[in-house]
């Protein structure tokens, strides 16, 4: 099991930035397969945002591509970050971290992690 607190969402003006992160309560690059960020925006189901693989690999939803990046902390071993640029409108949503210590398939699906954090809220006005 992995503990995860997300921060740094907000109110941002469109074609602004905002950095969330997400503290696991231990070091992610051992033992975890996947984390990621998925959003939820009201009436919508979750979807994956950005996931990165326990080899590196990152995977980014098309909506946001060259907008967002994930990264892991390369000094604090326990924080993952969401960087994100040019927000729009439609990102408006609660941000949520997730964690998948198994290797699976379908790590772009929600309903294959069991890891969660409570969510933060990021509005973007236009």
């Amino acid at each position: 099991q992995v503990q995860l607190v997300e921060s740094g969402g907000g109110s941002v003006q469109a074609g602004g930035s905002l950095t969330l992160s997400c503290l696991a309560d231990r070091n992610i690059e051992i033992g975890v397969y996947s984390m990621a960020w998925f959003r939820q925006a009201p009436g919508e189901e979750r979807e994956a945002v950005a996931v990165i693989l326990d080899t590196g690999s990152r995977f980014y939803a098309d909506s946001v591509k060259g907008r967002f990046t994930i990264s892991k902390d390369a000094d604090q071993k326990n924080t993952l970050y969401l960087q994100m640029n040019s927000l729009k409108p439609e990102d408006t949503a609660v941000y949520y971290c997730a964690a998948l210590v198994s290797r699976h398939d379908a790590f772009l699906l929600a309903s294959t992690y069991r890891n969660w954090g409570q969510g933060t809220q990021v509005t973007v006005t236009s």
